[in-house]
């Protein structure tokens, strides 16, 4: 089952060289460790009994996630994000890298660092036309969208997976972590604002009608849209169930609401509007990759080889804070999910209960440290594809900037939260 779980993820580290799809790879490895566990002399029964355990806890995050995705697609649907970009009036490189990697860092938390990624390097696109401007700004975006993501709930699929769990609550993460995200991103945003000087050309900026919609409508859109991800916290604290109770229930005011807002068009006209249209749209492999990949840490989890593993490393390494910052390190160069995944069945709650400083630094670390290497976190991934940075170009000229403001805010952290 480990030499299977291996192969498999080596297969999705390195999607790109051998040109097969990670999700593929994650669904395929994820069936063939439950056979062979089902094999490995267990009862039938008790293997059966653990598998839809773990589907319970799974379709939770896979719901979760369906929701979060379609509502922001039915936001970009409706174009409310180039509210953005018409509120920016600033010309001047370094102030706009500052403006930029702000509401990266805070509309990350809403939204999630992907989204964000794609979000802002389309918008800079249009704002900064020197190549190598671009790739700064690019690369800043990326470093403050995964901290952005890493203090909020619903910012990065890794938090939502501590929070789900239980491993992390939404207001300790909110207040524990803020704090170490924002040292990270504010190293690597000074070092890299002192390379850009001069101006950018803005170009005008429509007002009324943007694509064939009201302004009034598409600002209406994103202030819902906005507010209905944030109730999804907020109805878990008062309600005690999971948050993908809330993020269905705000997916089903926002269906409602945008129905309502183009109930007098024709159908043809509203398709592109809808919330059909944006359940298109949504990235499906990435949801069924993250299934493949948690039905595969859920055999290890089920089989035992989870608490071996972390017996044996707490055996080698020893002190908590250094194996959660080598996980960080680590998530640059494997996707943090499984990571995340594989850490939650390693250590149990009763180990680490819920809000410990172990779970919160997880969140920080694994987080904040796909920054480090452009191909760590799927934002880096996308904006490889978005704006064609080189690996190596990233690793010169960024890695090390992020890598300090990394470890910069890890200090951070433990000082604020261990003793």
């Amino acid at each position: 089952m480990i030499a299977i779980f291996i192969i498999g993820y080596l297969a999705i580290a390195f999607e790109h060289q051998i040109k097969l799809n990670k999700a593929s790879s994650a669904l395929i490895t994820g069936v063939i460790c439950w056979t062979i566990y089902v094999f490995s002399g267990v009862s039938h029964d008790l293997v059966h009994s653990a598998l839809l355990e773990h589907m319970g806890e799974i379709s939770g995050i896979l719901f979760f996630l369906l929701g979060a995705m379609t509502i922001v697609e039915l936001i970009d649907a409706h174009h409310g994000f180039d509210i953005i970009s018409s509120s920016i009036k600033t010309t001047n490189k370094k102030r706009l890298l500052w403006i930029i990697a702000i509401i990266a860092f805070f509309l990350s938390a809403v939204l999630d660092n992907l989204t964000t990624t794609i979000v802002l390097i389309s918008l800079t696109a249009k704002l900064v036309h020197d190549n190598k401007d671009r790739l700064i700004f690019a690369a800043m975006i990326v470093i403050a969208a995964n901290a952005g993501g890493a203090w909020s709930p619903i910012g990065d699929v890794t938090t939502t997976m501590l929070w789900i769990g239980g491993q992390i609550s939404a207001t300790t993460i909110i207040m524990q972590v803020f704090i170490p995200s924002i040292v990270s991103v504010i190293i690597p945003l000074l070092a890299l604002g002192l390379g850009l000087k001069g101006n950018v050309e803005m170009q005008e900026k429509t007002t009324n009608l943007h694509h064939g919609i009201k302004s009034s409508t598409r600002n209406l859109v994103l202030i819902i849209g906005l507010l209905s991800l944030l109730f999804v916290p907020a109805f878990k604290t008062l309600t005690g169930l999971p948050p993908f109770m809330g993020m269905l229930f705000s997916l089903g005011m926002m269906w409602l609401i945008t129905e309502f807002i183009h109930s007098e068009k024709d159908t043809i006209d509203k398709d592109s509007l809808s919330v059909n249209y944006a359940i298109r749209k949504i990235d499906t492999p990435s949801i069924l990759f993250f299934l493949g990949i948690l039905i595969s840490v859920a055999a290890l989890q089920s089989s035992g080889v989870l608490t071996n593993v972390a017996g044996k490393l707490t055996d080698l390494i020893g002190n908590q804070k250094l194996i959660v910052m080598s996980l960080g390190i680590l998530s640059a160069i494997i996707d943090n999910v499984p990571l995340v995944a594989a850490t939650q069945g390693m250590y149990s709650l009763t180990e680490f209960p819920k809000d410990h400083p172990f779970w919160l630094f997880m969140a920080y670390c694994t987080g904040t440290g796909g920054s480090i290497l452009i191909i760590g976190s799927a934002a880096g991934v996308a904006a490889m594809g978005l704006t064609k940075i080189e690996f190596f170009w990233y690793l010169k000229k960024i890695s090390l900037w992020a890598l300090l403001g990394y470890l910069a805010g890890a200090l951070v952290f433990v000082a604020m939260n261990w003793q």
